[in-house]
């Protein structure tokens, strides 16, 4: 072991068991607007408060947000709790490749994306795959504004995802047929839960983990397998003339999930750098929280703490002990 990981774990230990160092320990969490984020960020925050003894303090924000505070390294936000690569890579390559401002976890959970009907639209119309979404009949079904297409969600804004998706509703040949739309994602759930009860059709960007697939009886519709050369994604941040050069006419490949924190935490907090560096989920885990906060409508820092508190010997794991 180096001498700086036998540091920050004996500044660890000292930190669970002498109460004058829990002063030291803060974080400021990044708080994305999707579910899952929030899931993971109000766990870090019971681990930091319940075991290292420390301040933890949730600050809402998107990815360009959180990335950038985490740059400054000034401790305005600390830790993105839910970074999905590829598709926010041009953030991870803008701070952890090239500035080195940031660190990303080591630890990642699968994810995998795609897009989703509920099983009863699916059935009752042999949906199985996103091109029978340009079908006019299907279309006609999903139609719910009388504009002559089908409302699609694609995500909320500012999601890098929502932009894959923009390009892909072009290239897999809906826009014809299918109209997509950005909004917070509780507009998504709202949409999905009033569809099924009526019987309409409804289409939208689903992911595992999520909490969907606990709320709803819905299924992923197939894509072409993903295909690198098919996939050529530029994202706002990197050309303003982003959808023009994109070309996305392929599934994502499955995802790697992780946190990513600044660089600067480890000086101002080290046993709660050291409590990253070991963190880990599976996706089940993510799914299950989520599930708990907008499918019973649970605190999210009720669940989080209840979880900490069953699971003791895992979090003996994040912290080294």
């Amino acid at each position: 072991m180096s001498l700086k990981k036998t540091l920050l774990s004996a500044t660890t230990a000292l930190a669970l068991l002498s109460a004058p160092a829990f002063a030291s320990e803060e974080v400021k969490i990044g708080v994305p607007s999707w579910t899952g984020a929030q899931a993971i960020a109000h766990l870090l925050a019971a681990v930091v408060e319940m075991r290292i003894g420390g301040t933890a303090e949730m600050v809402p924000g998107n990815n360009a947000t959180i990335f950038q505070a985490m740059d400054q390294g000034k401790g305005d936000i600390d830790v993105h709790p839910d970074v999905w690569l590829p598709n926010q890579q041009s953030f991870t390559q803008k701070y952890v490749d090239g500035a080195g401002t940031v660190t990303l976890s080591s630890n990642p959970y699968q994810g995998n994306q795609g897009f989703c009907v509920s099983q009863d639209f699916a059935k009752a119309n042999s949906i199985t795959d996103i091109a029978d979404l340009g079908r006019p009949d299907v279309a006609a079904l999903m139609d719910s504004d009388g504009n002559g297409k089908g409302e699609m969600w694609i995500g909320a804004p500012g999601w890098a995802s929502a932009n894959v998706n923009e390009v892909k509703v072009r290239d897999y040949g809906l826009l014809d047929f299918v109209e997509p739309v950005r909004a917070e994602e509780s507009v998504k759930t709202a949409r999905v839960k009033d569809s099924i009860a009526k019987g309409e059709g409804y289409a939208f960007y689903c992911y595992k983990p999520h909490a969907i697939w606990y709320q709803f009886d819905v299924e992923m519709l197939s894509e072409p397998t993903f295909d690198e050369a098919k996939y050529v994604m530029v994202q706002p941040s990197d050309d303003p003339d982003w959808y023009e050069k994109s070309n996305v006419a392929t599934k994502d490949a499955l995802k790697e999930v992780q946190i990513a924190w600044s660089n600067s935490l480890a000086d101002r907090s080290p046993a709660i750098a050291e409590f990253f560096e070991r963190f880990s989920l599976t996706a089940d885990d993510v799914s299950n929280f989520a599930f708990e906060i907008s499918g019973n409508g649970r605190d999210p820092a009720e669940v989080a703490r209840e979880w900490v508190e069953a699971n003791p010997e895992r979090v003996d794991g994040w912290l080294g002990l």
